[in-house]
């Protein structure tokens, strides 16, 4: 996560007043490292990740090396995951290729960083002519990438159960911003859950009034059983989201996706629910499930990437 970073950085810049920061700007193909990967190097430590193997060790050795000279302008250094590519080989062989830009970093840049860390919503852009936030320049530079300091893809999760504690868990882990609801007041695994950015207990009757509509939101249906599952669906059925999908078993879904189509709601909008959720891998224990279900939306999320 970007300010998550960024608060790392600024401790170890307090603490060592000079270093690298690598970011990986471009990618292309079955790249390990992807546009916004983020690594800090100093002479005593390391953070974050360009993508790892041999090509990040031997980065992490060019930063170090930069360490020991004076300060140095902004510079990319292009890596062809491709043992037959005739230049910029990464010594790595799965076919893809990515663009890293180096960063000279002393406590001169602790203002940027606060300003990451605190602004909300915010443009951070990295080229050659420096890292910026919320800046326009009249100059061109020769390479730009530009990223939002906030989780722009977010997940709701209705129902605080023992799979929606779990699934939370694991996206936490991953770049979405995370709200849960649910009707049930005082439900313990919704207490315990502290993985989440908002938590309600709502009405389900009103629960398309609780989740915006867009591409970066995400639906994921887990309610107590299917009459409350029936009532959610039927409500935001018309909403425009970058995905939603339902828990439940063959059985139940076919029964209620029949009693929809009955009632008139367009077969082909209802093909569109991801129902069974999440992907197919014979998922039996609640973390198994919650994990097909975060790579359903890891899938759904890096498809257009």
């Amino acid at each position: 996560m970007v300010v998550d970073f960024y608060k790392k950085l600024l401790t170890v810049l307090k603490d060592e007043s000079r270093l690298v920061l690598m970011i990986v700007i471009a990618n292309e193909g079955s790249s390990p490292g992807r546009k916004g990967f983020k690594m800090l190097v100093t002479k005593n430590q390391m953070y974050g990740t360009i993508g790892g193997g041999i090509m990040e060790h031997k980065m992490v050795e060019l930063a170090e090396s930069l360490l020991d000279k004076p300060k140095f302008e902004p510079f990319v250094k292009h890596q062809v995951h491709d043992k037959s590519a005739p230049k910029d080989q990464s010594g790595m062989i799965c076919s893809g290729q990515q663009t890293i830009a180096f960063y000279d970093i002393n406590t001169d840049f602790i203002p940027t960083v606060a300003q990451i860390i605190l602004e909300d919503n915010c443009w951070i852009s990295y080229s050659n002519l420096d890292i910026s936030v919320n800046e326009e320049t009249i100059e061109t530079p020769e390479w730009l990438f530009k990223e939002k300091n906030v989780l722009t893809q977010k997940v709701y999760i209705i129902g605080g159960g023992h799979v929606g504690l779990a699934l939370s868990e694991v996206l936490s882990k991953l770049d979405f911003e995370l709200h849960l609801l649910d009707h049930r007041e005082n439900l313990n695994t919704m207490q315990a859950n502290d993985f989440v950015q908002s938590k309600q207990v709502i009405d389900f009757e009103t629960i398309e009034n609780h989740i915006p509509e867009g591409d970066d939101i995400y639906v994921v249906i887990m309610s107590f059983g299917y009459r409350t599952d029936d009532v959610i669906i039927r409500r935001l059925f018309d909403k425009n989201f970058k995905y939603i999908g339902m828990l439940g078993s063959v059985t139940k879904i076919e029964t209620l996706f029949k009693n929809l189509e009955v009632d008139g709601f367009a077969k082909e909008k209802i093909a569109k629910v991801h129902a069974p959720i999440g992907l197919n891998i014979k998922s039996e224990t609640t973390q198994e499930i919650a994990i097909s279900i975060a790579a359903q939306l890891i899938q759904i999320r890096n498809q257009n990437r």
